[in-house]
């Protein structure tokens, strides 16, 4: 259901006679403002907002949020309510706010199992009511600012060129030489030759870099600000190293539950590409020699 008011999905969640008692900023976020609200009932409440066109943004979030809680395996913030305030000129979604405990010693550890029995979660349904076509999400969604398309897919080299390599290129066309445009369209065309297909699809975060996930009121890793789909695990874990690699026990558990073909250090780059891409469609040129250095070595 999408809220007219900001007051009326308060009073729809909460009860009647709840309201904002307190407001306070929460900074990180470079797209959307975020605050932590304190409602009269003592309860306190996390608001993101932007500007009232962008209400698909948060219902895409709200969507992938309730997809990575579907499987009961890992910490997702519970989105409250999405609506319009007009009035108040924004777009916004309400989530539970988290309240952070110390860390488990075993946060790593177990950050790396429960996003592998994520990926190892039934997915049937996700991509689409026909079940062979497994790769993709019901809607499209947002990678940043970006809009991210999940048109569901029979197989996921087809999936992860189409819908995630092609449309980065077609938006960055301006930024290539004529040199790169063509190493680009020689990858797509022998995209096949790099990339296997899963042993079964998965359910991924999609946006997985470490500003992401945080330690949530039970000691344990949190996911949030997803860009769900359904794809290959190995994407996932390809982001996680991207800006930054996680501690090795978050790996060593993870392969525990949901082991990592050999051949996956040889293809992280590739996957990462479309993250590489995607920086310099909304960041500039200085993603520019990145984005050669990962053409250079596939195509």
């Amino acid at each position: 259901m999408k809220y007219t008011s900001l007051e009326s999905a308060i009073t729809a969640v909460f009860g009647e006679g709840v309201q904002v008692a307190g407001r306070q900023p929460v900074y990180g976020g470079d797209i959307n403002r975020s605050y932590r609200l304190t409602l009269t009932d003592g309860t306190n409440v996390f608001l993101k907002c932007n500007g009232v066109k962008n209400v698909a943004f948060f219902q895409a979030e709200e969507a992938g949020l309730l997809a990575l809680a579907r499987p009961g395996v890992i910490g997702t913030p519970r989105p409250l309510a999405v609506g319009v305030d007009e009035p108040k000129g924004i777009a916004f979604l309400l989530m539970d706010y988290l309240e952070a405990a110390p860390q488990r010693r075993d946060y790593w550890e177990t950050f790396g199992r429960e996003l592998a029995l994520l990926h190892r979660a039934e997915t049937a349904g996700l991509a689409a009511e026909d079940e062979t076509l497994p790769f993709g999400f019901r809607e499209d969604n947002f990678i940043g600012a970006t809009r991210q398309w999940n048109t569901p897919k029979a197989s996921w080299v087809e999936f992860f060129r189409d819908c995630r390599l092609r449309p980065q290129i077609q938006m960055a066309e301006r930024s290539l030489d004529a040199g790169m445009r063509t190493k680009c369209e020689r990858l797509l065309d022998r995209l096949d030759d790099y990339l296997p297909e899963p042993e079964f699809p998965s359910l991924i975060h999609g946006d997985l870099w470490s500003g992401n996930a945080s330690c949530g009121p039970d000691g344990k890793a949190w996911i949030f600000d997803p860009a769900a789909y359904v794809g290959h695990c190995e994407a996932e874990l390809a982001m996680t190293e991207l800006f930054g690699r996680n501690p090795a026990a978050f790996y060593d558990a993870y392969r525990e539950v949901n082991p990592i073909d050999e051949g996956y250090e040889g293809r992280r780059d590739l996957y990462n590409l479309y993250h590489l891409f995607n920086h310099l469609n909304l960041f500039g040129s200085s993603y520019l020699s990145s984005v050669r250095r990962v053409l250079n070595r596939y195509a």
